[in-house]
């Protein structure tokens, strides 16, 4: 289906414990991990700093790709953050509307 797809990595803090979800709507569920309403796992180890997004227009391709981060060894998924993120800041800001 065509749209507006992100895969994101959400982190507790630098180096800390990471979450990578996909969604049709990066804002609404960032506000949904942040009230706790989201996931449990990342209500319990608060998880809400989002470092890392990707936009995708197919959801099958989003879908891919997170299967692949997830896939990933926890270095290689540091590495990807600090390519483009290298001081893990919160990038809900960039998020395109």
């Amino acid at each position: 289906m065509l749209g507006r797809y992100f895969v994101y990595i959400l982190a507790s803090q630098r180096n800390g414990t990471l979450y990578i979800g996909v969604t049709n709507d990066l804002l609404r569920r960032l506000d949904q991990h942040r009230r706790g309403t989201a996931t449990a796992f990342t209500a319990r180890y608060h998880v809400f700093r989002l470092v890392y997004f990707e936009e995708y227009q197919w959801i099958d391709q989003a879908i891919e790709r997170e299967k692949q981060l997830k896939g990933w060894n926890r270095e290689w998924k540091l590495k990807l953050i600090e390519r483009d993120n290298p001081d893990w800041l919160d990038q809900s800001d960039s998020v395109p509307y």
